[in-house]
């Protein structure tokens, strides 16, 4: 019996009806002052019920009691579908989920940790002679007092050269030489603007004169002249001269000047990233990087400024704060050095360790910096703790993981020291390798021993297995799941029959290996260096699966995702995939620090005909982009419904059956299926339309039937059914029986793209790639893709992967799920620490050689599965 259990019921969360999403008016009572874990696989409920119930109705009770003027300021949740939760405390929610991504927004600034380092500076730094002290504000790039003045606090600044806008000076104009102008049409009207004017559109652009070129790309006059389409440069001159009626008047623009407006003013992510290429970045030759002004750079604490601090690693500047402690403060392991009377007598607030003393540092200095450097020292020593020493204080939040940005929170809130509060966490150990794990179980435990509850929606086999509670939602996913199907204790779910989670907790582990595929050829890369990767040398076993280990922050993201990627993408002659595709991206990616790829392909490339990668990003960003959509199956399901008889009749063709074309369409919604309700002092409540009731069509549309179903009715079908539904369609019936091998059978094929995760995002990215006709040439590239999944879905995941594989095509994963690694036929360990102790080749080899490596963090984790008895 579990602490929990031993309290009775008034120490649970008691809830009845719960209905929200899949959910079946489930009536569950679930531990406070408890680590519970809610299982289940994939779309089976249960974040519907930790996030969508719990959290939810905590936030709206607490919402209750904010002033209705307050209440309008904050993003409100809306009411859960549930009939009663009581006992329920207050909820904190440690969810995944980025935000909105910004360069300015760091590691510093999500832990607060700059807050502290900026009052640092102010109040017990060194200053130069003569030069007044600074607020805390004049050490934050983000601020108008603080920023450098050329860069603005931003640390780079950004031209558009000759050389990025014409890469190759042997094509012509005409050729597309100035690769910065706008594709299609607008990139044509600009050449025959020119040669309206009499350039030389035709001749190579390295033989213009120099005057000639230079106007071009950085004029900023914008001349207005007649235009005469499709004429040749002889006949535009014939028709000049007998001034012949143009066939519109066009406005020149410079190429830099293109390139500058577009990026300053475009809404589209597509092309902010394309003019984005154009943009050399480089370190701000005033304040070297640093983003401030050069009276905050002056003042130095231990001998460093505030930017070079903020560039080191936390644990070295963990180290740095301990050294000018003098040794006595709490190191970055979380050990306190100081005498044990004084750790008696108040902690944090007791007497602090005395800073070594600086020639221009007053008592009342010391004062001030025996507080902050003990307060940093704690703090960082939870993200140390968390596996994140790593990470250094100006590393921009866009660059980080969902699991690093949820450890990040996480260390916060164990800062805290709050008491009585649930928290409601999202997968928590998405993204951690093995070892990093244990540290996040300490931390857990932490916050628990605080009195909190801890509910964490996981899949991680370990951590369900530590857990005092185990909830197990199911049985299957979608309209399949919704039901509670074990509420206890974790042994307790042994006899429980018909939940997946089940067989995996308790199946013993088996020494058992997969046969293992040969190599057909290696992938040999050269000198790579990215971020903390150092002149590394890697091969690549081509024809295989491959997974790439190490812990968190050892490079191997750099090396696969971005070295790799880029490398073999130059080679085919196309761009990478970009590795940040977000709106307000920063201009000169790839001229970033640690952004540029150095190295070559040295061998293998004979073998790649083609690069795919598939990442977790959403495959939409409104809700008008769904699963039928993407996977373009329904161009052929409209395509059928046209070719009906009733839609012939009706003179219909395929567009009158989309939701996004004015004719089909319901007019009332525009298609939405929904119309919002403003409630001013409530959150926004989202009501069926009036008009369609949420079908998204109008009437005439929905007369037409295939089969006896509308196409609004084939829309809310799971891919589970419509397969049922369009067997004998064999160009729809394909990438639905391939949604369903893996495991998304669930999902409806008009599911909106945002309600969509990550891990649903990457699958069907994935089964959209199999739809293609394998040829055995194509390399694969896949971050973490068990992130998300049950075990249960892990394992349709690798007999897809093992698919591509034996279709002749090379698949590299980079991974921590130890069930797919050891099934792999080849395995790179990168290592052996984070940071600057990674960035190496620690093993490679065989999953078998792999697990008997020395000097391998992954190999005694992976010993457990490959080699139990050992």
């Amino acid at each position: 019996m579990t602490r929990a259990t031993a309290r009775g019921t008034d120490h649970f969360v008691r809830v009845r009806g719960a209905r929200e999403h899949n959910l079946r008016n489930v009536d569950v009572d679930i531990p406070r002052d408890a680590l519970v874990v809610f299982s289940g696989i994939s779309g089976s409920g249960k974040s519907s019920l930790a996030f969508g119930t719990l959290y939810a109705e905590a936030q709206r009770r607490y919402f209750e009691s904010v002033s209705p003027y307050a209440r309008r300021l904050i993003d409100q949740v809306g009411v859960p579908a549930v009939d009663s939760i009581d006992g329920l405390p207050p909820a904190v929610a440690l969810q995944q989920q980025r935000g909105t991504p910004s360069t300015r927004s760091s590691v510093g600034s999500v832990t607060t940790l700059s807050s502290l380092l900026r009052m640092l500076y102010s109040r017990a730094g060194d200053y130069p002679a003569r030069q007044p002290m600074l607020y805390a504000e004049d050490f934050s790039p983000n601020t108008p007092q603080g920023a450098c003045p050329v860069c603005h606090g931003l640390g780079r600044v950004f031209e558009v050269t000759e050389r990025s806008m014409v890469p190759d000076d042997t094509l012509s104009i005409r050729e597309r030489a100035i690769a910065s102008w706008p594709p299609a049409w607008h990139g044509q009207n600009l050449r025959d603007i020119l040669v309206t004017m009499g350039i030389d559109v035709d001749k190579p652009w390295r033989d213009l004169p120099k005057k000639t070129r230079d106007w071009i790309l950085f004029t900023e006059e914008q001349p207005t002249v007649p235009v005469y389409a499709g004429f040749t440069p002889a006949e535009t001159r014939a028709a000049l001269r007998s001034k012949l009626e143009p066939s519109y008047q066009g406005t020149f623009i410079g190429a830099r000047k293109y390139v500058l407006h577009t990026f300053a003013t475009t809404q589209s992510a597509l092309m902010k990233n394309r003019v984005a290429r154009f943009m050399v970045g480089g370190d701000c030759p005033a304040c070297k990087g640093k983003r401030l002004k050069p009276e905050a750079l002056s003042v130095r604490f231990a001998g460093y400024d505030i930017g070079e601090i903020s560039r080191m690693p936390l644990a070295q500047f963990a180290q740095v704060l301990h050294a000018a402690a003098g040794g006595d403060a709490p190191d970055a392991t979380g050990s306190d050095a100081r005498p044990s009377a004084l750790r008696k007598k108040g902690g944090a607030h007791a007497a602090a360790p005395d800073v070594r003393r600086t020639p221009n540092q007053s008592a009342e200095k010391r004062i001030a910096a025996q507080r902050i450097v003990h307060d940093l020292l704690a703090r960082i020593t939870v993200l140390t703790d968390l596996g994140l020493g790593y990470l250094s204080l100006d590393r921009s939040t866009p660059t980080l993981s969902p699991g690093e940005l949820q450890r990040l929170r996480l260390a916060t809130q164990i800062r805290s020291n709050l008491f009585g509060v649930v928290y409601v966490l999202d997968e928590p150990s998405a993204g951690l390798h093995p070892a990093d794990s244990e540290a996040l179980v300490v931390a857990l435990d932490t916050l628990k021993r605080s009195g909190n509850s801890l509910f964490v929606v996981e899949h991680d086999l370990d951590l369900m297995r530590r857990a005092d509670w185990l909830v197990d939602v199911g049985p299957g996913a979608g309209e399949e799941g919704g039901i509670v199907l074990y509420s206890g204790p974790p042994d307790g779910l042994r006899h429980v029959e018909g939940s997946h989670t089940a067989r995996y907790l308790f199946a013993p582990r088996t020494s058992s290996q997969p046969s293992l595929r040969e190599p057909a050829g290696w992938l040999v890369l050269e000198d790579i260096t990215r971020n903390n990767l150092q002149g590394l040398s890697v091969a690549f076993p081509l024809g295989v699966l491959t997974a790439v280990t190490g812990v968190s922050g050892s490079g191997k993201s750099s090396l696969v995702s971005q070295a790799l990627v880029e490398l073999v993408a130059a080679h085919l002659g196309h761009e990478a995939p970009p590795v940040d595709e977000e709106p307000d991206a920063e201009p000169g990616a790839a001229s970033s620090p640690g952004g540029r790829t150095g190295g070559r392909i040295a061998g293998g490339m004979e073998r790649i005909r083609r690069l795919v990668r598939v990442d977790q990003k959403p495959i939409g960003r409104t809700p008008r982009s769904n699963l039928a959509t993407y996977t373009g199956l329904f161009d052929h399901v409209r395509k059928l419904f046209a070719d009906s008889k009733a839609a012939r009749a009706r003179h219909f063709d395929a567009g009158r059956f989309s939701f996004n074309v004015a004719k089909g369409r319901c007019a009332t919604c525009e298609g939405e299926g929904f119309v919002s309700v403003e409630l001013l002092f409530m959150p926004s409540v989202y009501a069926p339309c009036p008009t369609c009731h949420g079908s998204r069509f109008n009437e005439l549309t929905l007369k037409v039937k295939l089969r006896d179903r509308t196409i609004a009715d084939v829309l809310a079908m799971t891919v589970d059914e419509a397969h049922a539904f369009f067997e004998n369609d064999g160009a729809i019936e394909r990438p639905l029986r391939l949604l369903k091998a893996i495991g998304l059978g669930y999902l409806r094929l008009g599911q909106p793209a945002t309600e969509l995760s990550g891990g649903e995002a990457q699958r069907i990215k994935l089964a959209t790639e199999l739809q293609r006709a394998q040829r055995g040439d194509a390399l694969y590239v896949l971050d973490e893709p068990t992130t998300g999944l049950h075990p249960s879905d892990v394992d349709k995941l690798m007999a897809q992967l093992g698919g591509l594989v034996d279709a002749g095509n090379t698949v590299i994963v980079v991974e921590h799920e130890l069930r797919l690694v050891s099934a792999c036929d080849w395995v790179i360990d990168m290592g052996p620490g984070a940071g600057a102790q990674g960035g190496r080749i620690v093993a490679s080899g065989r999953p078998q050689e792999v697990a008997t490596a020395t000097g391998s963090r992954t190999a005694p984790y992976l010993a457990r599965w490959i080699l139990p008895d050992k």
